[in-house]
Formats: C-alpha cells, sequence, structure tokens
C-alpha cells in the first residue's frame, strides 16, 4: 500500500464534506477542552487544600491527652467476674493537660533524623475581651522564633512584627479575624481571661492571617512565659509539642515511634486532616467519572460521524476495490482520515482547554473569611495535556477503525450492481 495514495485519498474526503470533517473536530476539541478545565480545575482545588492543611497544621503534634475513663475504686477493690459493681456520676480525675519534661523531649526530638523543627507550646482556651465585647478563643505560648521557623510567620504577618513580641512580656499577635471581630490594631490593648479566672491585659504588637477561618477567627500567640503565667503554672509547663519533618510523608511512621517512646499521644497531619483527605479522594474520583464521560460521550459522537463517513463512501470504497485496493488499504485510508480529525481537534482542544483554565485562574473568587484566597485555584500539569491528547487521539482512531473495517469487507460487486 502505497500511503502517499492513501493520504490523497483521505485527504479529498476530508475536503469533500467539509462540514462533516469540522463537527467530527468539533466533537473531539469540546470533549477535550472540557476535560482539560475540569481536571485542571478540581485538580488545582485538591492541591490548594493540601498545601493549606499541610502550611497550618504541625506534620506532627504531641500532647497529654486527658482520659477521664477510669477503672472506679471499686473495681478495683473487688475485681472478678462472678459479680459487677455500679458507680454513679464519677466525677473525673483532676488530670493536667500538661507534658511532664516537655522541653526536654522537644530537645530529644530536635535531634532525631528527618525532622524540620520542633515548637515546644503552652496553650489554653481564652476569652478576649475588649469593653462589652467578649469572644471566646485560644492563646499559644511560643518560642516565636521556633514558631517561625515551623510556619514562616513572617510571610503571615498582616501588620505589626514577630520581633516586637520577643521585646513585649505583655505582646499578643492576633489571627486577623478575630482582630477584626474585636476591633482592635497593633497598638491596642485587650483584656484576656481564662477558664480559671485569671485575667492579664496584654498588648497586641501583630496581626497575622494563615487564610484558614478555623484558626484566623480563634487563634493568638504569646510569649511562652506569658501563658504560663496566665495559667500560674511553673516555666517548664508544656502542654504541646508541635514538629514539622523534611517529609511530611514520614510524619506518620515517626509519629507512632515518638508515641512508643515518650508514651503521650501524637497525632500526625493526615489524621488531623482527614476530612480535607477525604474530601480530595471523592472529588478526584468525581473529576475522573466526569472527565471520563465527556471523552466517551465525544468518542461516541465520533464513532457515529465516522460511520456515516464509511457509509455514505461505500461506493467510493467499491470502486477502489473494483480497481485493486484490498481491505487493509481501505482501512488505511479511513485511520488517516480518524487520525487527521483526532490530531488536529485534540490540539484544538488542548488550547481552548488551556484559554478556559487560565480565564478561571484569573477570574476573583472571593472566600471570605474561610479561607485566603483571591482566584480560582487551578493547576496547569503537562500530564493532563497529554492525557488529554493521547485519549483523544486514539479514540478517535477506533472510531474509525471500527466502521472501515467492516466496510472493508464489502463486496464491491453487490455495491456496483446495487
Amino acid at each position: 500500500m502505497d500511503l502517499h495514495i492513501a493520504s490523497q485519498i483521505a485527504r479529498t474526503h476530508l475536503l469533500a464534506k467539509k462540514k462533516q470533517t469540522l463537527v467530527a473536530m468539533l466533537g473531539v476539541t469540546f470533549g477535550i477542552a472540557m476535560f482539560i478545565t475540569m481536571i485542571s480545575f478540581m485538580e488545582g482545588t485538591n492541591q490548594f487544600l493540601e498545601e493549606s492543611a499541610l502550611e497550618a497544621s504541625p506534620h506532627i503534634r504531641m500532647y497529654n491527652e486527658v482520659n477521664t475513663q477510669r477503672p472506679s475504686l471499686l473495681d478495683e477493690l473487688k475485681p472478678g467476674a462472678d459479680h459487677f459493681n455500679v458507680v454513679h456520676h464519677q466525677k473525673p480525675k483532676d488530670e493536667l493537660a500538661r507534658l511532664r519534661n516537655g522541653l526536654t523531649i522537644a530537645r530529644r526530638i530536635e535531634q532525631e533524623p528527618g525532622v524540620f523543627g520542633v515548637s515546644p507550646q503552652a496553650a489554653t482556651q481564652a476569652f478576649y475581651n475588649n469593653g462589652p465585647i467578649q469572644i471566646s478563643g485560644t492563646i499559644s505560648g511560643v518560642d516565636i522564633e521556633r514558631e517561625n521557623r515551623l510556619y514562616d510567620l513572617n510571610k503571615r504577618i498582616k501588620s505589626g512584627s514577630i520581633r516586637a513580641l520577643q521585646t513585649n512580656p505583655d505582646g499578643l499577635i492576633m489571627g486577623s479575624t478575630l482582630a477584626r471581630k474585636l476591633n482592635v490594631g497593633v497598638g491596642d490593648k485587650v483584656s484576656v481571661t481564662t477558664p480559671l479566672g485569671t485575667n492579664r491585659i496584654l498588648r497586641i504588637v501583630g496581626i497575622f492571617g494563615f487564610g484558614i477561618g478555623t484558626i484566623d477567627n480563634t487563634k493568638s500567640y504569646a510569649n511562652l512565659s506569658t501563658v504560663q503565667e496566665l495559667l500560674q503554672k511553673d516555666p517548664s509547663y508544656v502542654t504541646d509539642i508541635h514538629i514539622k519533618m523534611l517529609d511530611p510523608m514520614q510524619a506518620i511512621p515517626v509519629g507512632r515511634q515518638l508515641r512508643a517512646k515518650f508514651g503521650y499521644y501524637t497525632e500526625d497531619w493526615a489524621t488531623a486532616n482527614s476530612t480535607i483527605l477525604a474530601g480530595e479522594k471523592i472529588r478526584s474520583t468525581l473529576t475522573f467519572v466526569v472527565s471520563f464521560t465527556l471523552l466517551v460521550v465525544a468518542g461516541f459522537g465520533i464513532y457515529n460521524i465516522m460511520n456515516m463517513t464509511v457509509i455514505n463512501k461505500i461506493k467510493d470504497i467499491a470502486i477502489l476495490k473494483a480497481t485493486g485496493f484490498d481491505g487493509r488499504d481501505i482501512v488505511a485510508i479511513f485511520l488517516l482520515q480518524a487520525i487527521f480529525i483526532g490530531v488536529s481537534g485534540g490540539l484544538l482542544g488542548l488550547m481552548i482547554g488551556f484559554g478556559l483554565s487560565y480565564l478561571l485562574s484569573i477570574t476573583p473568587f472571593d472566600a471570605g473569611d474561610f479561607l485566603s484566597i483571591k482566584t480560582f485555584p487551578v493547576m496547569f500539569a503537562a500530564k493532563h495535556y497529554i492525557m488529554g491528547l493521547l485519549f483523544g487521539t486514539i479514540t478517535t482512531v477506533l472510531a474509525g477503525f471500527f466502521p472501515s473495517r467492516r466496510a472493508s469487507e464489502v463486496d464491491p460487486v453487490a455495491i456496483l450492481r446495487g
């Protein structure tokens, strides 16, 4: 078979039915364009949420899990299976949330391989009071330099500075949404009350924004010693240890090792953000199903068009076979047409998909106080474009192969006789 002759015949067929050829190309084009737009947007959303969760939360959090369920004195004195004890309204034990030798544990963890940084903290619930306004939240007493290493607070400061906290024992760095609710700014004072009733006037020296509502709406930073004094605890009092790993995926096995080594509960970032990760799996599955459906629907449309093209050219096929062309030649002619339609429509679809994705990426999006995002998140990944082009081309080739193979088996004498 001379491919040059086959390509000339294929080109003649394509140009003879220009509208039909254009419709077939547009079927591929819009299928791939919608595939690129949807998968870029959904993957961008997944990436944004995962990065937000990783940046704003520790890879491992170590704390003392206070357990109110404990055996009663009666159970300890009279154990056994031959009777049972009934205890009503057992009072929980007054157990502190502190980590014993927490600062020493933090220094030891910092020396572990693969650890990027460690920040021991004293965290407490608090009420923020500004005149008649009273809002509940949390205060984390930290070494601000350690905390800055873990969360890059310098980039998240909207006003003020983290250095001002180091020189001010009564300083407070407050979340942006919380500060707005209290109607305060840098330099203003706010009264803070702990659950134990301790009250202290603190001055706001900075306002930060992580762009996550659950943090910016409730959290503030103070010096570790300030929170220890608020809680009337000694300088070794620590409730949490935040750990960042060089490789976030190592947080899960390292967390288990630290729990076994020190005896305190550890929570890795995947467990803490299980809802976000579960949503990511659902969105990824939905994206795949919808995208695959778009391409399959486009494929069936192309198949119908190619099938009609073959039927319309059945007399031409009979003439070609009568003049010496065999079945493989007929298949090659229509496959060349399908490849042209698939590649041309696919490339055009990639360009349109890229254009739509770009327009989406610069479209303003106001997420309010829940997320700090100015435009829709879009991921531009080369693998998506390669996948779309390959799928579109393969689908088109298959759509042209099956009807052309069937047409190649026709009897030219029967067709020409009518």
